[in-house]
């Protein structure tokens, strides 16, 4: 038997959320990577819905097209200046085929913890009761400010009255209205026709949809759900940071109990989309977001940030961050390291402490391991780049490109002015500044010759500690030249 699906789910997103106090619209927050109205689109297309509409009012053209990026199948349809969520659903069932017939879900673009299953699982009990409106329900402690659903005395629903309306009696009921509907769309278009505005906000508001429907002796019930956080709705930056804070634990959740160890879960976020293999462990103090795909048996952390990077089998990063890059198998990173955009590290090889890169191809079993910067640059199979040494690749105007061969070996405290390409097995001698090729098997040697001399310290730094220090240790090696004197040799 296929799993019943809405003909359409309708995503209100119009509101300008004035207490988020912010000069984004509420819906494009983010939480777990994703923003707010992206939760109520995945959750909509979790159902197999025909059509998904979000309804768009305020700062319009930014909300539709973060919409119509993250999915260009939406419908996007747009509110009037008449208030209320009814004139919302309304404008979404206007810009729907004519002929739409079955069931008709609505949702909110701030409730980001409502899941797909959950929407399926109404669509699937207001189709086998043949109800003509469905509403998902809960039981709160303190329903203060939620609609309240009133029933007869035979427990059926009757009508759903908004706080501001309701009596003291009405108050005390704890059972509230989510907002989240299933209507029989023929039901819904003739309801919408009769809502008015008369109410504390004179508002057209979608609740009144229950009573019209109940007066006209359509059946309606209540979906009651016991996951709270499922009906949660953003209206301010408390209420965000705690979805975030529980969509965050369920996140870790689900990838402990996929075989993932998570020493502390509480010091560790990780967004909706980033997959981590088995036996992977996270340390505390670790994010790991975006489209991040940590492979199998990996060791992340602790301090540890990685945005769209990809990290192989095995691999092991120590308080470091990393940006659209690629970590390979077996690999090690860190501590104190910082891979930009375009950072490739292959098999086993190793960026090591207080290293930049950006751009910057690693082969197999490369290392870069202290103090370097390497930027705009491919390093081969086996290359070993020493301390200290800095990729010029910026002339001030353009970025140039370097290479270091495979197997080469690249001394400390040098610096490659890019473009220059280094050959398979060439050497390059430490403290090297490095503005020519170098052939296969050649070593190259770009620094000046060192000169000592003989008593400079003593003339030129007279009555300074060095200059006491140079005199004792030369007294100590009576072998030693004596140094000469501000008046010469002359006895």
């Amino acid at each position: 038997m296929s799993t019943p699906r809405p003909a359409a789910v309708l995503v209100l997103a119009a509101g300008e959320g004035t207490r988020m106090r912010s000069t984004t619209p509420k819906v494009l927050h983010h939480i777990g990577g994703v923003p707010l109205v992206g939760h109520a689109i995945r959750a909509a297309r979790g159902t197999g819905a025909q059509h998904v509409g979000v309804v768009v009012r305020h700062d319009r053209d930014r909300v539709a097209e973060l919409c119509t990026t993250l999915d260009d199948r939406l419908v996007i349809a747009d509110q009037d200046e008449v208030k209320g969520t009814a004139r919302a659903v309304e404008c979404g069932l206007g810009a729907l085929p004519a002929d739409l017939s079955g069931t008709v879900l609505v949702t909110y673009g701030d409730v980001p913890l409502l899941t797909g299953d959950t929407l399926v699982e109404l669509t699937a009990a207001h189709l086998e009761t043949g109800s003509a409106v469905s509403v998902v329900t809960a039981h709160l402690a303190d329903p203060t400010g939620y609609g309240r659903v009133v029933r007869d005395a035979n427990g059926r629903v009757e009508q759903i009255v908004e706080h501001k309306d309701a009596t003291e009696a009405q108050r005390r009921i704890t059972e509230i209205n989510s907002g989240i509907y299933a209507f029989d769309v023929s039901v819904l278009r003739e309801a919408l026709a009769s809502v008015g505005t008369d109410n504390a906000q004179g508002e057209r508001y979608l609740t009144d949809v229950v009573a019209l429907a109940r007066a006209a002796g359509r059946p309606v019930r209540a979906h009651v759900l016991d996951d709270l956080w499922q009906t949660e709705g953003v209206n301010d930056r408390v209420q965000l940071a705690a979805l975030g804070r529980e969509l965050n634990r369920r996140i870790c959740e689900g990838h402990m109990r996929a075989g993932v160890t998570i020493v502390d879960p509480a010091t560790t976020w990780i967004d909706v989309d980033v997959t981590i293999g088995q036996d992977t462990t996270v340390l505390p103090g670790t994010q790991l977001l975006g489209a991040t795909s940590v492979g199998a048996g990996a060791l992340i952390g602790p301090q540890v940030t990685l945005t769209d990077t990809e990290v192989g089998d095995g691999a092991e990063v120590s308080r470091a961050v990393a940006n659209l890059a690629v970590i390979g198998p077996g690999a090690t990173v860190g501590p104190y390291s910082y891979l930009r955009p375009g950072t490739r590290l292959g098999a086993r090889g190793k960026i090591g402490g207080f290293v930049e890169t950006k751009n910057a191809d690693i082969g197999e079993g490369a290392k870069v391991p202290h103090l370097t910067y390497a930027g705009d640059v491919t390093i081969g199979e086996g290359a070993n780049i020493g301390a200290g040494t800095i990729f010029a690749n910026y002339d001030g105007v353009a970025k140039h490109h370097s290479t270091v061969g495979r197997h080469s070996f690249v001394g400390s405290s040098t610096v490659v002015v890019s473009p220059v390409d280094v050959a398979d097995g060439a050497y390059v001698a430490a403290g090297s500044a490095l503005t020519q090729d170098v052939e296969p098997g050649q070593i190259a040697v770009a620094r000046g010759r060192q000169r000592n001399i003989d008593g400079w310290v003593e003339r030129s730094r007279a009555g300074t500690a060095a200059a006491t220090a140079a005199r004792e240790a030369r007294a100590r090696h009576t072998d030693g030249p004596e140094p000469a004197t501000s008046e010469g040799n002359a006895s």
